[in-house]
């Protein structure tokens, strides 16, 4: 029996497609971390945009506390574009590990080497994705906590005056 006839056995073909799932749950897992990603971006660039058009007309000092805050969600932006890469790159890296399935059907050291190592890289990637996305969380936690007790004290202040 030659390469080419077992590669495409039935037994063979079934193998490739049940070691194919894990990447196909990881790639769905990656491109609804990648929705939230962007939905959490979309809601920095809006509070971005919001704060942008209130600090021209504010006094000094409001316009210093909404530089802090465009300078804030700057880092969170920054953290969610991390998040977005490392998620991205762990989806390119797990179509590479089933393209590698397909053609290689695991046959071959080096293909098993190749696949390995391209699952590997989008495991990494996707937990160093989902930690990104914990130091965004945590930004945007701080930055509620902080905006809460801002309105007490100037609700504080108000009482006071």
């Amino acid at each position: 029996m030659s390469a080419a006839t077992s590669i495409f056995a039935p037994d063979d073909v079934a193998h490739v497609i049940q070691v194919a799932l894990a990447p196909a749950f990881l790639l769905t897992a990656l491109a609804t971390l990648l929705n939230v990603f962007s939905t959490r971006l979309g809601r920095v660039a809006d509070k971005v945009d919001a704060a942008a058009a209130t600090v021209l007309g504010a006094d000094p000092a409001e316009a210093e506390r909404i530089s802090r805050q465009l300078s804030y969600l700057r880092r969170r932006s920054f953290v969610l574009d991390v998040a977005v890469v490392l998620a991205s790159l762990g989806g390119i890296m797990t179509g590479i590990a089933v393209l590698t399935l397909f053609v290689g059907a695991l046959r071959d050291a080096a293909t098993a080497s190749v696949l390995f190592a391209c699952f590997g890289a989008a495991l990494v990637c996707t937990v160093a994705a989902v930690a990104a996305f914990l130091v965004e969380i945590l930004m945007a936690g701080r930055g509620v906590r902080h905006e809460v007790d801002r309105q007490k004290e100037q609700a504080g202040d108000l009482g006071a005056a």
